[in-house]
């Protein structure tokens, strides 16, 4: 008995991404602020982005009926990144100026997640999936056994083949006498 299971990678690397950035919202994103505090609207708008991006990891695993449209999934990640690349090349108002704080560690860790969306949104867009198939031991078994290389008495084996087999004396090989 045995079963293909398919794990959805671009649609996982896209979930992965947006749990990155949601939980970079409770980091400080400035020296001090975390991105709930410095933000009005911005941070409700990842966070909706992020959600639909886990919707889409929930399709492609049919815990939910509809599909999302897996265009849109790609326009609301690419929309995200644009979003904290904003944010990281011009400062909020609240920390703008030159006695601002700087940046800190929250504003990298959404780069990092608003990219890893992208790239998950790039590949569930090509249909690229991971297939595993789950067998029992004894059929696993009898398929290794199957594929298996013989030895016959006379073959050496495939790897260390200056080594002696199990239960064999060790015999040196002849070498020319010098004169």
């Amino acid at each position: 008995m045995s079963a293909e299971h398919r794990i959805p990678v671009g649609s996982l690397l896209a979930s992965i991404g947006a749990v990155l950035v949601v939980v970079s919202l409770f980091l400080d994103w400035y020296e001090g602020v975390t991105g709930w505090t410095i933000f009005e609207i911005v941070d409700l708008i990842l966070v909706g982005l992020a959600l639909f991006a886990i919707y889409s990891l929930a399709a492609d695993l049919d815990v939910v009926r509809q599909q999302p449209n897996l265009a849109l999934t790609l326009v609301g990640a690419m929309l995200a990144l644009v979003i904290v690349v904003t944010q990281a090349l011009n400062d909020p108002p609240a920390v703008a100026g030159e006695g601002g704080p700087d940046q800190d560690v929250g504003l990298w860790l959404a780069l990092g997640g608003a990219a890893l969306m992208v790239a998950g949104a790039i590949v569930a867009t090509t249909h690229i999936s991971l297939a595993v198939e789950a067998r029992r031991r004894a059929e696993a078994r009898t398929v290794a056994e199957a594929h298996r290389p013989s030895e016959t008495p006379g073959e050496a084996p495939l790897f260390g083949g200056d080594r002696p087999r199990d239960g064999e004396p060790e015999s040196k090989p002849d070498a020319p006498e010098r004169p």
